[in-house]
């Protein structure tokens, strides 16, 4: 059975994205890039604010997504659709960084899978 492996990403919606990462760079030492990568002992997890109108997360009024690292994209997604689940049709591949997948869970809160590259 596809299991998530950890945490690949948690996103917040912002008024002022750079202020938001800022904070969290100086009050928790969150030590992230200019593209938000976090490195972790046991893998990437981008932490990134994106602009208060974003329509990345679905629906306007969820304030974050997480983002889960799985090993196998396409087995994962195959599995959520044969359980019922809310499977986004399209994936997205971004080289070098991976392959995107979505699911959207009961309570409507939009759950992005990245499978690393």
């Amino acid at each position: 059975m596809e299991h998530v492996l950890g945490i690949g990403g948690y996103f917040l919606r912002a008024a002022d994205p750079a202020a938001l990462s800022a904070w969290y760079r100086d009050h928790l030492g969150l030590d992230v890039d200019a593209s938000g990568l976090w490195r972790q002992g046991d893998g990437p997890t981008v932490f990134a604010t994106f602009d208060a109108d974003t329509d990345y997360f679905g629906s306007r009024a969820q304030r974050s997504m997480v983002n889960f690292r799985v090993r196998d994209l396409d087995a994962m997604l195959a599995q959520l659709r044969a359980g019922g689940a809310d499977v986004a049709q399209e994936t997205q591949d971004m080289e070098g960084v991976g392959r995107f997948g979505w699911v959207t869970d009961p309570e409507g809160n939009r759950i992005e899978l990245w499978q690393p590259a």
